[in-house]
């Protein structure tokens, strides 16, 4: 979000810093400054606005309010102090739907205005915010959105049919199939027709029913304004923030309203938008306002919070006194009453994030300064008992590396188990797992594909995990060891379980007895839990030995090609000899060099090795690795080497 440092000072006059220190005051307390740019003859400041704070921070008005709080001062104008109160009228009437999903809406009837171009001073606001000027009463909209944080609308009166002499209004639902003409999208020349599915929300005349807008996205051309124009409808609302984004993103309409109702701005900010909006048309339009209409069904009420000051001071690690946290409190504009040794903050009406105590300890570390919390070493404690399970499991995790296996961590979902969740995380993931064996054996197949890269003659792997099961008493749990193999890459070969043996062999070792496994396929599963409950309990850790400095790189992305060559070779062992010169033949493309096999027949010497070739930048075709090892074929051959 881009907030304008002159257009600031409205609100904070001579309190405003300069702009390196409402870049270090924004950065270190409240949200972070991406960018300090010029446009338009202004300072702009780029702000990263947190989802926690963009409910109404989204505005020049939230984010001076927010520099007041850490500067402790008082905002010099503050359009927000005071309720308005704005005369009613009974000339227009508004019908909500589904008030869930418009909690208000209000419209403001202003008569005699002249469309114009609008004001110098507030062109150069618009186009140092990087957008459009378009005409004195739309430009007014877009001011006080980025003003307030509220968004606006202005429909041409004049092109809506009356009922008794009233204009009608309505929020509702789209009806499958059904269709709204939008305005064109800035910078854009064309309008857009959108065929709708049912779950959009729109404002309709409500004397014909016709979509007259994408309800908190962009507004319809029915009643768009020309400058013919001289009586207009302005809108104010508040919608429900899901509706708003599922439509948004579903339609790729994504607006600055769309933005600010999908962070759900305080209810009452409308009729706080519609005096200012009222006010400023006046001064650069003209005309008058006849009264304002607003639906309300369901008023907000202040949110009260306890808060204990020995609980703030526990969480951040400060020692404030309870003056100091209630004034701290009392600058985010909340009221705060002692009440039996604790805390009673009602938060102001803007910030609908403070809800729970929790959100009031952050306030107080945060306007604070993190910065001031002093680093606070944990204080080293005895080892009061050995975890019976952790001592083993690790004791496992060495010896299985140890002969070549590697651990991994899979889901607990499963698409189809025996205990199924109430709330699933999604269709494939609605039951808990009560194998480990489905997991491991989708980790074979997955990754067979990387030996020749890794340069490993099969895969090989491990999981310590907790399973669920039915019981008696309802679900029960315990922990299995896992341990899968794979020599083929076509699924389960017989040679997998010759291989599996070493690994159960090795976990045996360190259990010091058989257990009862489950041996499947190249898979095999033993219940750890029970066999724990055999084994003495430890007393003490084994020594923690350091493991090696590993460097990390990032993963390649393309897959590699593999080819085999083998050659007959006149002599003894020239292996290295042999692999340096294939090496240099085969270029930059070629990561990896293994020798596979090896024997000796009629006085020569036959050497197979297996050369890996990966692009960091594409993926390799057959045709390209053809040419490579033909330049290998011929450098072996003037070698004297004999290709098999």
């Amino acid at each position: 979000m881009e907030i304008v440092h002159s257009w600031l000072q409205d609100y904070l006059g001579p309190h405003t810093p300069p702009t390196h220190e409402i870049d270090d005051l924004l950065t270190f307390h409240a949200y972070e400054v991406e960018e300090i740019l010029e446009r338009a003859g202004e300072t702009v400041f780029d702000l990263d606005v947190l989802p926690n704070r963009s409910s109404d921070s989204l505005s020049h008005r939230g984010v001076a309010r927010e520099l007041a709080t850490l500067l402790d001062v008082s905002l010099v104008h503050d359009p927000l102090a005071e309720q308005p109160e704005l005369p009613g009228t009974d000339k227009i009437k508004i019908s909500i739907a589904d008030s869930a999903a418009c909690p208000r809406f209000s419209l403001s009837l202003i008569t005699g205005v002249t469309v114009k171009g609008s004001p110098e001073w507030l062109q150069k606001r618009l186009e140092a915010l990087g957008q459009r000027p378009i005409n004195n009463i739309v430009d007014a909209t877009n001011y006080v959105m980025f003003a307030l944080g509220q968004p606006m609308h202005a429909y041409d009166a004049d092109k809506f049919p009356q009922v008794d002499g009233k204009w009608q209004f309505g929020v509702r639902f789209a009806y499958e199939g059904e269709t709204v003409s939008l305005l064109a999208e800035s910078g854009k020349e064309e309008e857009r027709e959108v065929e709708l599915r049912g779950d959009e929300l729109l404002v309709v005349g409500g004397a014909n029913d016709t979509p007259v807008g994408l309800a908190g996205i962009k507004g319809g051309r029915f009643a768009e304004l020309t400058a013919k124009t001289t009586n207009i409808i302005v809108e104010a609302a508040h919608f429900s923030p899901a509706t708003i984004r599922k439509t948004a993103r579903r339609l790729g309409i994504l607006t600055d309203a769309s933005k600010r109702f999908e962070n759900e701005p305080s209810r009452e900010l409308p009729l706080y938008a519609q005096a200012e909006i009222i006010r400023l048309i006046s001064d650069i339009a003209g005309g008058k306002c006849e009264g304002v209409v607003d639906e309300y069904p369901a008023p907000w009420q202040p949110v009260i919070t306890t808060v204990r000051p020995e609980k703030v001071n526990a969480l951040l690690g400060l020692s404030l006194s309870t003056e100091e946290i209630v004034h701290l409190i009392k600058r985010t504009g909340a009221a705060v009453e002692a009440v039996e040794g604790a805390l009673r903050a009602t938060a102001p009406w803007e910030r609908t994030d403070l809800t729970i105590e929790t959100d009031y300890i952050e306030e107080v570390g945060r306007i604070h300064g993190l910065s001031k919390i002093a680093s606070a070493p944990p204080v080293p404690a005895s080892l009061r008992e050995v975890n019976t399970r952790q001592y083993y499991s690790e004791k496992i995790r060495q010896a299985l590396v140890g002969v070549g296996y590697s651990e991994v961590i899979t889901s607990s979902f499963l698409k189809k188990a025996t205990i199924q969740l109430q709330n699933a995380l999604a269709s494939d993931k609605s039951y808990v797992r009560d194998t480990i064996k489905k997991n491991i054996t989708a980790v074979l197949d997955a990754n067979f594909a990387h030996c020749d890269l890794l340069g490993m003659p099969e895969v090989r792997v491990f999981e310590i995990g907790t399973v669920f099961d039915k019981t008696t008493d309802g679900v029960g749990e315990h922990v299995v060891l896992t341990l899968g193999a794979r020599t083929k890459g076509n699924g389960y070969n017989p040679k997998d379980d010759k291989v599996l043996q070493a690994g159960i062999a090795a976990a045996e070792t360190v259990l010091g007895e058989k257990g009862e496994w489950n041996i499947e396929k190249g898979v095999a599963e033993l219940n750890l839990s029970a066999v724990l409950e055999t084994l003495p309990a430890p007393t003490a850790y084994e020594p923690y030995e350091k493991s090696a400095v590993v460097t990390f790189k990032p993963i390649v992305p393309y897959p590699a090609i593999a080819r085999d060559i083998a050659l007959w070779v006149q002599g003894g062992d020239q292996t290295d000899e042999i692999a340096h010169k294939l090496t240099t033949a085969a270029g930059p493309l070629l990561i990896r060099t293994d020798l596979f096999d090896t024997f000796e027949k009629d006085g020569r010497t036959s050497y197979a090795f297996r050369l890996v070739f990966q692009s960091p930048e594409k993926t390799l075709t057959d045709e390209e690795i053809n040419k490579v090892m033909d330049g290998v074929y011929a450098v072996a051959k003037e070698q004297g080497w004999e290709v098999r």
